[in-house]
């Protein structure tokens, strides 16, 4: 991968979004047009002002009704994971929530405004570059990065369950932000984190999004180590680390135990994916 991070402008009347999968995360501002959007077969529609996050293995497909002009900003994993972002921990993490969301990631009105700025900023970048002009895009880059992320992170909570409180995002939140160390990830642990008992969190847990947070953590962790899998150059000694296992052997374990298949087996049969930009 040549550049971590590209922002084109796309003008187009014709589906030139058709059946892609890339290795990179995506986010498409619509400038103007409408239509729909379809990604990991749900679709969505899409008009003038959408905000919409495309996360690596996320397969889209573009349906244009009316003569359609975006921005498009790509950056990849190792772009969000290597840049130190001061308060928001495993902030990759977070953007991977928005595979589990369809549509416009664009829900805090007062977020609006800013993203208008952003947008026209890059667009003026585009075409009017100027001296340090790379270091200006970056800039504005991380900022629209920053606001996918809070949007989603509120969305997330919206998504699992109407009437869910702030508690469970807090939960949420330490998960993915813990997901990289095992002993913080204990029921026991995360119970003493936040002041209840094991029991209680179980039960809360479950009721507020549907599943156990044993299986929530198991899911939310196979879905990195598939990532790694598929559109990163880590070995699998590499990912071990990464994410605690004490061997090779107890990662496949692990992996083998979810997929029917071992990591090689996986890596194989299921790595087809185009090279970005």
């Amino acid at each position: 991968m040549d550049q971590l991070v590209k922002v084109e402008y796309l003008q187009t009347e014709n589906c030139s979004l058709k059946g892609n999968q890339f290795s990179f995360f995506q986010i498409i501002y619509v400038i103007s047009g409408k239509g729909s959007l379809k990604i990991n077969n749900n679709l969505a529609s899409y008009s003038k002002g959408s905000l919409i996050l495309l996360t690596p293995d996320d397969e889209h497909y573009l349906q244009i009704e009316e003569k359609t002009e975006l921005l498009l900003v790509k950056f990849s994993e190792h772009y969000i994971k290597d840049y130190k972002w001061n308060s928001i921990n495993s902030i990759g993490c977070l953007l991977y929530g928005a595979s589990y969301l369809s549509g416009c990631i664009l829900q805090n009105k007062s977020d609006v405004v800013l993203v208008d700025s952003i947008i026209a900023s890059l667009l003026h970048g585009l075409h009017y570059p100027d001296l340090y002009q790379e270091e200006l895009t970056l800039h504005y880059v991380n900022a629209l990065i920053v606001i996918a992320a809070r949007n989603i992170s509120k969305m997330r909570v919206e998504h699992i369950a109407s009437n869910t409180d702030k508690r469970i995002l807090e939960i949420i939140n330490y998960i993915q932000g813990n997901i990289h160390d095992p002993a913080l990830l204990k029921v026991s642990v995360i119970a003493r984190q936040f002041g209840l008992s094991e029991t209680y969190l179980g039960s809360y847990f479950k009721k507020q999004c549907g599943e156990t947070i044993t299986h929530y953590i198991l899911n939310y962790k196979m879905r990195l180590i598939e990532h790694r899998l598929l559109f990163s150059d880590m070995r699998i000694n590499e990912i071990v680390t990464e994410f605690g296992f004490s061997d090779e052997s107890h990662l496949n374990k692990f992996f083998k135990k979810q997929h029917k298949m071992s990591l090689t087996e996986f890596k194989k049969t299921k790595r087809s994916v185009k090279s970005m930009i």
